[in-house]
């Protein structure tokens, strides 16, 4: 007698659902990306940083005040913490002009009372922030473009492709989160992405290399109801790896300085993201691509995409592994 597999959770019947939220997510994501725009960091503009490391009992209104009364429009003002719990501040302003931020910082330090070595600044060009943006944009790039080719190369170039589009919703979401919370798009940001896309695709290969094998060892099921039960094999896989890569990046979220935090809070949101995608976003759509191959057709007409009972003569593995 042939002992059937434990009978699978039924994901992909709910893709729909999942499609449906996905959407929401990248209409309000792009919508803020078009109507608030990305903050992007002066290294990207240009514009000076001023980091005061002594503030005192200075509030952050009565800095503000200090910069606008030396003549900054719209300074952005923002608390920070030495290890010592001891307060400061770190003030962006527009100005890119050395010379004329250290004379607005001297300005404002002794308008405040604050110590000529309580501050330090830093001021980037425009022309430099440009030369930091396309070197971002062309890390995207490249980093895209050999992941469409080892995918094509190791799989087929639908998974490749599909892939590839996981990753964009995930960076699309990542950066609609930014433009919602106006938090600021440093290097340390575009850092963060580009390891989002590694740990994203990774998701995606797994399931991937999963179906790839599943598909070929079976003629008794559709292709979809194959990366259903692809999904509940490799699911605590991806549970597990996420959660113990969130654990630290959350630690470096909560209680790491402000360079941290940039890295950590970008890394947050695509880890999760990126395993709930790889899993209910790419794989249904990759199952509805193949299920159109005369092939895997027929299989849908016969057997339709409904969670089948799996045996051993179907040689797919323990679906708890």
């Amino acid at each position: 007698m042939v002992r059937p597999f434990k009978k699978d959770i039924n994901f992909l019947s709910k893709r729909r659902i999942f499609f449906i939220i996905s959407l929401v997510l990248l209409v309000l994501s792009i919508t803020a990306l078009l109507v608030r725009g990305p903050n992007l960091g002066i290294e990207f503009v240009g514009g000076t940083s001023i980091n005061f490391t002594s503030a005192g009992d200075i509030t952050t209104e009565e800095m503000r005040s200090a910069f606008t009364d030396a003549g900054s429009e719209m300074p952005l003002v923002q608390t920070t913490a030495s290890a010592d719990g001891e307060q400061g501040f770190v003030v962006r302003t527009s100005e890119d002009d050395s010379a004329a931020a250290s004379a607005l910082a001297d300005e404002v330090a002794l308008a405040l009372g604050l110590e000529d070595d309580s501050f330090q600044v830093m001021t980037i060009g425009p022309s430099y922030g440009m030369v930091i943006a396309k070197n971002s944009a062309i890390a995207f790039l490249v980093a895209i473009g050999l992941i469409i080719l080892y995918v094509a190369l190791r799989f087929e170039y639908k998974m490749g492709l599909v892939a590839v589009l996981g990753l964009i919703h995930v960076l699309v979401i990542v950066m609609g989160i930014y433009a919602i919370t106006g938090r600021e798009v440093t290097p340390n940001v575009v850092a963060a992405l580009l390891t989002i896309m590694g740990y994203s695709l990774y998701d995606t290969v797994v399931v991937f290399h999963r179906i790839k094998d599943n598909s070929g060892t079976t003629n008794r099921h559709s292709f979809m109801t194959v990366a259903n039960h692809s999904i509940n094999q490799v699911l605590m896989r991806s549970i597990n790896t996420t959660t113990t890569s969130l654990v630290p990046v959350l630690a470096m979220l909560f209680f790491g300085g402000e360079t941290l935090k940039d890295f950590a809070f970008a890394m947050a949101f695509g880890l999760v993201l990126g395993s709930c995608t790889s899993l209910f976003i790419s794989t249904p759509i990759y199952a509805l691509w193949k299920q159109r191959e005369p092939k895997f057709k027929k299989l849908f007409q016969k057997y339709g995409d409904g969670v089948g009972v799996f045996t051993a003569a179907d040689n797919l593995g323990d679906s708890s592994k």
